[in-house]
């Protein structure tokens, strides 16, 4: 439960300042005051305030947290950007600028208006606002890149995930909930020569504009197709550990500093990368990436074919397995007979109640062991593809079991290890950092020694 407390704080930290607007304006504001310094950053009695208010906006139950943890956990957030700035971590205006396009929008759809947004945070201008915004964000990117640097290479062994599940008292262990294993036979509609030189063709096009003087992070926010790296205009830092696959990596250190690649594919589609900076081992990149488009009858084809597989299926003219092994265009699962793994945790179990893929959930949710789901359209990127899913097998609610849950068992035991490390690093830096708290919360109990004897 503790740890489920503090990554709920942590995950209301990420998006902190960044509050339902419309909830705040029926909340109470306090005075504002700096209740807390950890080296150069404060925490001001509103930061507590919009963490309350984030957490109610976001369904959890608030009678959880105290002032005090949520003071606590605000000061370990300025300790990580603090000890980050410390580190030389870098984190580039382009990257805060892409996050803050995309959370502004949210604001502006709350308020009704980027007026009535600046006007609610009692800033003079749009321009104040987003200097004040920016700074938050920053703040909190930094955050994360200092907790990620200290649990990056933290690992468990089997004979510790042993032990520590031996530690937990039999009538404590957790419930695991329903579960389910599944199968799955993808279709893809074929793509022409045509379709895919179309977009080479377009990728030269932005290619060439930005030799001749156009930004690439301009090219970014309109053209890309990469969600994940929208909001910083394609910007990545890879090195060659980083899970690329291997023919962006080639590509990308292949390049000279300011040099801008050609048009490559990759299993995402095409892209074009421009390497700014060699920092170390590492790439300072931005990217573009675009995909070919099917036309209506290549869909509809598809479909038919998956259609038609299904019905063999179902009247046992050809295994489910079998079909998947000889038909599936699904590459990950093909081999296998189409079984589906979690990718985090490569376990074929999933808890029904806790799938985050709602599209599967609704293929299966009602399926019996051996059923097979209707044939269902479903995201592939930026394009689109048809799925069939089998249930293999159910498994009832039960509790953890080392043997049949290792590696939900080894998830939660790594994640520990993790907290244990970081709360031993916060225990350490605290020692040779300057912490100040305010009067009002000198008879908090922390968990860590942020008193200090004050």
């Amino acid at each position: 439960m503790k740890l489920f407390l503090k990554n709920t704080l942590l995950t209301i930290l990420a998006v902190m300042g960044f509050v339902n607007v419309q909830a705040q304006e029926s909340t109470k504001k306090r005075i504002d005051g700096i209740v807390g310094i950890v080296g150069n950053y404060v925490v001001l009695d509103s930061d507590i305030d919009n963490t309350f208010i984030q957490a109610k906006a976001t369904g959890y139950d608030t009678s959880k947290f105290s002032r005090c943890e949520l003071l606590g956990t605000l000061l370990e957030n300025k300790l990580f950007s603090h000890q980050a700035i410390q580190d030389s971590i870098v984190v580039t205006d382009d990257e805060i600028n892409g996050m803050m396009d995309s959370q502004i929008d949210r604001m502006v759809e709350q308020a009704g208006s980027i007026d009535n947004v600046v006007k609610y945070y009692n800033k003079k201008n749009y321009e104040e606002f987003r200097g004040y915004f920016f700074d938050i964000m920053k703040e909190n990117q930094l955050a994360s890149r200092m907790q990620e640097k200290l649990t990056s290479d933290v690992k468990i062994t089997p004979e510790e995930i042993r032990q520590f599940y031996n530690n937990i008292p039999k009538d404590s262990l957790p419930m695991i909930g329903d579960q389910i294993e599944l199968s799955e036979i993808v279709m893809k509609p074929v793509i022409t020569k045509e379709e895919r030189q179309a977009v080479i063709d377009k990728l030269n096009e932005i290619r060439q504009d930005i030799l001749d003087g156009s930004s690439f992070a301009s090219k970014v926010y309109v053209y890309t197709e990469d969600k994940g790296s929208l909001q910083t205009g394609g910007f990545y830092s890879i090195d060659k550990k980083t899970e690329f696959v291997k023919e962006f990596k080639d590509v990308a250190f292949s390049l000279k500093e300011g040099e801008i690649s050609k048009p490559f594919e990759t299993e995402y589609g095409f892209h074009i990368i421009q390497l700014e900076k060699i920092v170390g081992k590492n790439l300072e990149l931005r990217h573009i990436l675009m995909s070919a488009k099917p036309s209506q009858e290549s869909l509809d084809k598809a479909k038919k074919d998956l259609d038609d597989l299904r019905i063999r299926i179902l009247n046992k003219e050809i295994s489910f397995a079998d079909a998947a092994r000889q038909y599936s265009q699904q590459k990950e699962t093909k081999q296998s007979g189409g079984i589906i793994t979690d990718r985090q945790t490569g376990d074929t179990r999933f808890e029904l109640n806790r799938m985050e893929d709602r599209i599967m959930y609704s293929m299966v949710s009602n399926l019996k062991v051996g059923e097979i789901s209707a044939t269902t359209q479903v995201p592939d990127g930026n394009n689109i593809q048809y799925k069939i899913i089998q249930v293999t097998n159910k498994i009832p609610e039960h509790a953890a079991d080392f043997s049949n849950d290792y590696m939900q068992i080894r998830s939660v035991a790594l994640r520990t290890k993790q907290n244990e490390a970081v709360a031993k690093w916060i225990a350490n830096t605290i020692k040779d950092t300057y912490i100040q708290i305010n009067d009002e919360y000198q008879n908090c109990s922390f968990k860590s020694d942020w008193l200090k004897n004050q």
